[in-house]
């Protein structure tokens, strides 16, 4: 008797991704994806078209269902998950305004999320748990308002990525606590939508925009007859809500079961951990009420992780990461004292951070400038964890790496040799995906197991030289927030 299949669809900062899941066993048996052409504009900008989001879905939806064959017909339901923050904002029509969305890495927003952090970050902490920072959506929809590029009055709905989603396949709109709240724009205590937020940004009417929250696994509609028909999925087949892309990887994997942080190397410079409620509240990058009682998501993060080594590869003509990792690895550690600020898409804490080089002498080649990167995207991450654990959020010593990033063991050993511990590592790197599929089969009633985790050992033979680097990775980047402001400066 073939088991039960839920379908996850995960919308990332890159690319899109269908994948069919049995739901015994937790395989994959089907999937598909592609990237998504993102429209980069000056002074950061960062947008994606409507067509391009439809078309990437359908046909991954397709593809998928081709590949499953007779068995779509096992097919119970599917849900979402996607990148947070960005602006998905609707017209009337419950149509993307301008006929885009705005991608999360935006950084057109920066100068006024930094003004805005220097007035009211402490409050808004207080309230929301984060400070303002360029990818939210009020202040990326303040700067379209300042600049022309959006009027007034024009939003009609605010989702999110996930929910856009949602609302292509079933005609509904609706969102949930885990987006909202990671975008500042819930109230901690009372898990509300927060008005001081909102006000915040110069943007109140747009608190009346927001979609309804709803709870992950609850069933928000039906897959549209058109979309159905055209994508060859059951008729009347259930969508389910999810969560965040983040939240949907920590679940997928049991890490709030086990007592792990997580750290995801995406695009994003992901990291956090499921605890209790702390007052005072700890001094982390974000923490989150994602709709459980008694509990918090607590964050520490940067736009850009991976997106630094992807950036390398197209500059040195490299292809892909792992050959990234070929080309860092032929040099030793430190990059005879090249470093790198891993800031290619900016930084949230703090904001207005930029990537460069430094040190850089004659003597230095791609090798070096490869280790340099690789070595630095391996901090960044440390770095958030150990902000994390300093808090005393989580077990010190139970970290999982998930993502992209974490398919190279040796990128992994590498996080754990900063940290001076092992770290368990998710060969699955569909981990949204396979959280978006979880939250369809708890829609349904049921569940689905969590995948294997292999222990990466710490490298202890360098534990003094791995120490030395990262006190001064940690000393390098808390020192460069002025000298990034003065560059971002008008006329330097």
């Amino acid at each position: 008797m073939n088991a039960d299949i839920y379908i996850g669809i995960d919308m990332g900062s890159t690319g899109l991704k269908a994948v069919a899941f049995d739901g015994e066993s937790g395989w994959s048996l089907a999937a598909s994806g592609a990237a998504l052409p993102f429209i980069h504009l000056p002074g950061g900008g960062c947008e994606l078209g409507a067509e391009a989001i439809e078309g990437a879905l359908m046909q991954a939806l397709r593809s998928v269902a081709s590949q499953l064959g007779p068995r779509v017909a096992a097919v119970r339901a599917l849900s979402c998950t996607g990148h947070g923050a960005g602006l998905y904002a609707l017209d009337a029509r419950h149509r993307l305004l301008r006929a885009r969305a705005v991608a999360s890495i935006d950084q057109r927003a920066s100068a006024r999320a930094r003004a805005l952090a220097q007035q009211l970050g402490a409050q808004l902490f207080e309230e929301v748990g984060c400070r303002p920072w360029s990818g939210q959506p009020t202040l990326i929809a303040a700067e379209l308002l300042a600049t022309g590029a959006m009027q007034r009055g024009a939003v009609h709905r605010l989702l999110f990525a996930k929910d856009y989603l949602g609302l292509l396949l079933t005609g509904e709109p609706s969102t949930d606590a885990s987006d909202v709240g990671t975008a500042g724009l819930l109230a901690l205590d009372t898990g509300a939508c927060s008005m001081r937020a909102f006000d915040a940004a110069g943007l109140s009417e747009l608190a009346g925009t927001l979609a309804p929250i709803v709870p992950g696994g609850a069933v928000i509609g039906t897959l549209l007859p058109e979309r159905a028909g055209s994508c060859g999925l059951p008729a009347g087949l259930p969508v389910a809500a999810s969560a965040i892309d983040l939240l949907a990887s920590l679940m997928a994997v049991g890490a709030p079961q086990r007592g792990q942080a997580v750290a995801v190397l995406g695009t994003w410079c992901v990291n956090a951990v499921i605890d209790s409620v702390r007052e005072p509240k700890p001094a982390v990058g974000a923490i989150v009420n994602f709709g459980v009682a008694g509990q918090r998501l607590y964050l520490e993060n940067s736009p850009s992780s991976m997106a630094n080594v992807a950036w390398l590869a197209r500059t040195l003509g490299l292809h892909g990461a792992a050959q990234v990792l070929d080309c860092a690895l032929s040099v030793p550690l430190g990059a005879q004292g090249l470093r790198f600020l891993p800031f290619i898409n900016g930084g949230s804490v703090p904001e207005g951070v930029a990537a460069g080089f430094i040190g850089l002498r004659p003597q230095h080649g791609r090798a070096h400038m490869a280790r340099a990167v690789v070595d630095a995207v391996a901090a960044l991450h440390a770095r958030h964890l150990g902000r994390l654990a300093s808090c005393g959020l989580g077990v010190r010593t139970r970290v999982a790496a998930l993502g992209g990033g974490a398919r190279d063991v040796r990128l992994v050993r590498l996080i754990a040799s900063f940290l001076g511990h092992p770290v368990a590592r998710c060969g699955d790197d569909e981990t949204g995906a396979r959280g978006a599929a979880l939250y369809a089969a708890m829609s349904q009633g049921a569940s689905m197991p969590a995948p294997s985790f292999e222990r990466v050992a710490h490298d202890a033979q360098d534990a003094n030289a791995c120490a030395d680097y990262y006190g001064g990775f940690l000393k390098l980047v808390e020192s460069m927030p002025p000298v990034c402001a003065h560059i971002a400066e008008p006329g330097q």
